[in-house]
């Protein structure tokens, strides 16, 4: 079980596992995907640099120990792009670049002096990978996690969702990108150019609800009284006793298999009398207390 207080933003490869040692990236992707994507690919060895503008990254405000923690080891440049000197500094972290992420609208990198004819022209075997919203020809339509996820079909109450899901397999994504044009990149000798649409991201993770798996009622979506979340005596408890050897572990721990036998056995305990019998009994289950304000 990972703990509540951790934040696994880096793989947990050994420290000797880097395939992207000598491989530089730059950065200017902000907000959540981009960064999440960088820490990951410095943690595989890439060299890497971010660039912000003089205003900082908007998630330094919003969540300053989720920036912290993103940004461990991350060689930030702040630089405003609308000006001379901004965009020779550009051209200076651009040079010994092997990839390039970027999570502006197409217009908006454009303007930044990041349009795909112009990259490509000055910097051949240069890979970039875009994080966008939309795919395709929609790459400028406005839009954040919420809304992909709502696109995706994933709400299903007027409440916002548990995690940001699209950005964070958004980030996932991107570092499968980054991996694979790397690899493309020294096969061909040239830059490799990919799209990684944060709304395409949603989708993927929706896929298990969108064959009726985990949709509401289906048998990951409520359907199966050993694989559901119930109330504890002081919290509430998940249990997923979902093979066989499991579900009858479970119902002889519960004294039945049905839900209202389930259900009567997790409140008569506490979420740290469940973990034990849990462990006891190889049941894959996980009880937590209500946090006490």
């Amino acid at each position: 079980m990972i703990s509540r207080a951790r934040l696994p933003i880096k793989p947990a490869h050994s420290a000797r596992f880097k395939p992207l040692a000598g491989t530089r990236v730059l950065s200017v992707a902000l907000n959540l995907p981009g960064p999440m994507a960088l820490a990951r690919l410095r943690a595989m060895g890439a060299e890497v640099h971010k660039i912000e503008p003089p205003t900082g990254d908007p998630m330094r405000d919003m969540c300053a120990p989720l920036y912290r923690a993103m940004h461990q080891g991350v060689a930030v440049h702040a630089l405003d792009l609308k000006t001379a000197s901004g965009q020779a500094d550009l051209q200076t972290l651009l040079g010994p670049s092997d990839l390039l992420i970027t999570s502006f609208r197409p217009t908006a990198l454009a303007r930044l002096g990041m349009g795909t004819r112009r990259l490509e022209k000055a910097y051949p075997r240069l890979s970039v990978i875009s994080i966008v919203g939309q795919g395709g020809l929609q790459a400028h339509v406005p839009g954040h996690d919420l809304t992909y996820q709502a696109q995706a079909n994933l709400l299903d109450r007027a409440r916002l969702p548990a995690t940001l899901l699209a950005d964070m397999t958004g980030a996932l994504l991107t570092v499968e990108a980054a991996m694979g044009a790397v690899l493309q990149s020294r096969h061909d000798q040239c830059g490799v150019r990919l799209q990684v649409a944060l709304a395409d991201a949603a989708a993927y993770a929706a896929v298990p609800r969108q064959v009726g798996l985990t949709s509401p009622g289906g048998m990951l979506g409520g359907a199966l009284p050993n694989y559901a979340v119930y109330a504890c005596r002081d919290g509430l408890v998940a249990i997923a006793a979902l093979e066989p050897h499991f579900a009858a572990a479970l119902a002889e721990a519960a004294g039945g298999s049905t839900r209202k036998a389930i259900a009567r056995w997790c409140r008569a305990h506490k979420a740290s009398e469940l973990q034990t019998i849990a462990t006891a009994r190889d049941l894959p289950l996980d009880a937590w207390a209500h946090a006490v304000h």
